[in-house]
């Protein structure tokens, strides 16, 4: 497996009763991360991943009972000192597993959770209601152009970049010579672990749109109900095309042919889902950073 910065934290956190939560975009490797805690954690009956984008799963996690039942079933013991590790992958996809997650942590003292989810609007208010005090959340992001580089598998690159902040002059170009296709291809197809590692601009570019239309098609019609979808795929290539610029929500409104309201919500959608972030200028005086006309940049370049 290909490592990421936060692995480290998240296998820290296996020692911790806390319920441990991966927040982030679709693709960007949640499902292989906890795949990866599981097998490195898990020998034999102590411990149990379930992906709940698979339907047949659902009964298991429907009910606090049910819930314990699959975990009995699977080889969980009330007395065993160690725990027994429960993976929940896409975890938003059942509403009320926020509450069951906190009666498996208040009742159950030798389970310990890890959870990811790829659309935090919907779960936001429910992981801190039910989860306050219980839980420690993780943010997973597209690949930085470190980790781009640990991909690559590239030591001399990585060494080169690492240092590069204590070099000058000829030696200053020789690195940048090294490092600029790689960056090149960075900026152009950014840092979803699966673009990164096909081997040519074409499936780079195939693999891109098909997140794309499983973000619209999952995310935006199945989960989130987002009516006008024309509109909001316009909204979003618009937006990508003028990356880190001003929010000017009335001509976004007049682009996209929606109301002024639905541009505000969409982008609030879109930042939710980790899909962009909503950057403000930075101000001494706090009432004119408020005031200010705030940049959008997508989190994948």
């Amino acid at each position: 497996m290909k490592r990421r910065k936060i692995s480290r934290g998240l296998l820290k956190e296996s020692v911790n009763k806390k319920i441990t939560i991966i927040l982030g975009a679709r693709q960007v490797g949640k499902t292989t991360l906890l795949k990866a805690l599981y097998e490195r954690l898990c020998k034999g009956n102590d411990g149990l991943f379930l992906d709940l984008d698979v339907f047949s799963n659902f009964e298991k996690i429907s009910s606090f009972e049910n819930l314990k039942n699959t975990l009995f079933l699977n080889g969980y013991r009330e007395k065993n000192k160690s725990f027994f590790y429960l993976f929940l992958d896409e975890f938003q996809r059942h509403n009320d597993l926020p509450m069951i997650m906190k009666n498996v942590y208040d009742n159950l003292d030798n389970v310990k959770i890890y959870a990811s989810g790829s659309s935090s609007l919907k779960i936001k208010e429910q992981i801190q209601e039910s989860l306050a005090g219980r839980k420690r959340i993780y943010r997973l992001h597209p690949l930085d152009f470190e980790e781009f580089l640990w991909f690559k598998d590239d030591k001399e690159a990585l060494k080169q970049l690492s240092h590069i902040k204590k070099l000058s002059g000829e030696n200053l170009l020789k690195v940048t010579s090294r490092l600029y296709s790689y960056l090149k291809e960075f900026m152009v197809f950014g840092g979803y672990p699966e673009v990164v590692l096909q081997d040519t601009n074409k499936k780079k570019a195939q693999v891109l749109e098909s997140i794309f239309d499983l973000y619209v098609k999952k995310d935006l019609i199945e989960y989130l109900k987002v009516e006008k979808v024309l509109n909001a795929k316009r909204l979003i290539e618009y937006l990508a095309i003028n990356n880190g610029q001003k929010i000017q929500y009335a001509e976004l409104s007049q682009i996209s042919s929606l109301d002024y309201q639905q541009v505000v919500s969409y982008i609030e959608i879109l930042k939710e889902t980790y899909l962009l972030a909503i950057l403000r200028p930075f101000f001494t005086n706090k009432n004119k950073e408020l005031v200010k006309i705030p940049k959008l940049y997508f989190l994948d370049n």
